[in-house]
């Protein structure tokens, strides 16, 4: 897939951005989570490219192709800085300015100024990959939704202003999104490891009577927000021929299947550069036969999957009923793919592969790390299989 005049110009721009402003600080930048000040002045240097939050508007997300253009990017120099970024978009973080009057005046400022964090609470300690059923609940109240509940695995919960948690409506017994801010509830979090994307901040979510205005249910404020005009990603077809909850997985899956492909491309590119610089029995070894079949698989992997990933955002831009199936293609093959790759990088690197001080050893920890967010690579397999034969296996 050929892309746009205007994608090209524009992931020129932000490659040139990332190289000169972020590439320098790696990979000191990624020891340990970030603090909510860093991803900020993240947030907001990236805002004046038209990226993320920090830009205020829709900017580079409206579209699913320029999406993956500017994920992949943003992946093939530090994967941790796409989950600061994504996690506060398209939601929770551009739904403030549509909730109750609560959250509108405790956060206002700090939206208007392109300085919220946000964070999406799905996954729960013992559900895992099951979001069907949240133990997580929201009990109406009067004018206010009572939230109880536990989240964990939450990029950016450590940080976040304002949590998008996902919980079972008791009063109907569905499933449905909310908006919890950190301000005016009782929210708390806790900080966990992980083996990749270190710089990322990763925690548990702790819901104990947090009170919201009735507002803040995802549909209530996405109808004004949709009423108002305060965003264009709400126009693309998907969310008018699918489900909201799907298409928003759609979208994410999309998304990481892109920050596969740019940790590939990453692994791709330091293993050329190192095959052809490093000299082993009079010649550099990018001349032995088995590097180049490495080289070969590396090569095949990160071309198929982008052009895998980019056919599923055009897809999730046409609202096409096949989105789903090939969003979840795209994450599964391009994630499982990312770890082959990289692991072939660390191979060929040989034990300078195994030392911090060359990026491979990060691009593999990160890539595997994209096999598990967003449903396993296990999970895909059986939405491609529910959506191919119409039998659900899970």
């Amino acid at each position: 897939m050929r892309l746009s005049e205007s994608d090209r110009m524009f992931r020129d721009t932000l490659r040139e951005f990332l190289e000169r402003e972020v590439a320098p600080d790696l990979p000191e930048a990624d020891h340990e989570p970030v603090s909510k000040e860093q991803a900020v002045a993240y947030q907001r240097d990236l805002g004046d490219l038209g990226v993320g939050p920090g830009a205020g508007e829709d900017a580079s997300f409206e579209d699913p192709v320029t999406y993956a253009v500017t994920i992949e990017e943003i992946a093939r120099v530090w994967p941790s800085l796409v989950m600061m970024i994504t996690m506060g978009f398209p939601f929770p973080a551009a739904l403030v300015p549509y909730a109750g009057d609560r959250t509108r005046e405790a956060l206002g400022d700090r939206s208007r100024a392109g300085e919220l964090v946000g964070c999406l609470a799905v996954t729960e300690p013992a559900g895992g990959s099951d979001t069907t059923s949240p133990a997580t609940t929201a009990e109406r109240d009067g004018d206010e939704y009572v939230i109880d509940g536990e989240k964990t695995w939450v990029s950016n919960a450590t940080i976040a202003d304002v949590a998008l948690v996902l919980a079972t409506d008791v009063d109907t017994g569905a499933r449905d999104f909310f908006l919890v801010d950190a301000e005016t509830t009782s929210l708390e979090s806790r900080e966990l490891d992980k083996l990749g994307w270190k710089g990322s901040p990763t925690g548990q979510l702790f819901l104990d009577e947090c009170r919201i205005p009735v507002e803040n249910r995802l549909l209530n404020a996405v109808g004004r927000m949709a009423s108002e005009g305060g965003t264009n990603v709400l126009e693309n077809p998907i969310f008018r021929t699918q489900d909201p909850q799907n298409a928003m997985f759609a979208y994410m899956r999309t998304g990481m299947a892109s920050m596969a492909v740019g940790i590939m491309q990453a692994s791709f590119e330091a293993t050329l550069d190192y095959a052809t610089e490093r000299t082993v029995g009079g010649g550099p070894i990018a001349g032995k036969q088995l590097v180049q079949d490495h080289l070969y698989e590396m090569k095949a992997g990160v071309e198929t999957a982008r052009l895998l990933t980019h056919h599923a955002a055009t897809h999730v831009a046409e609202g096409h009923e096949d989105a789903r199936l090939l969003s979840s293609l795209a994450k599964g093959y391009a994630c499982e793919t990312a770890v082959d790759v990289a692991s072939r990088a660390v191979q060929i690197h040989g034990a300078n592969g195994l030392s911090t001080e060359y990026p491979v050893e990060r691009y593999l920890r990160d890539a595997r790390t994209t096999t598990i967010p967003d449903g396993t690579t296990e999970i895909q397999k059986l939405i491609v299989g529910s959506e191919l034969t119409g039998h659900a296996a899970y």
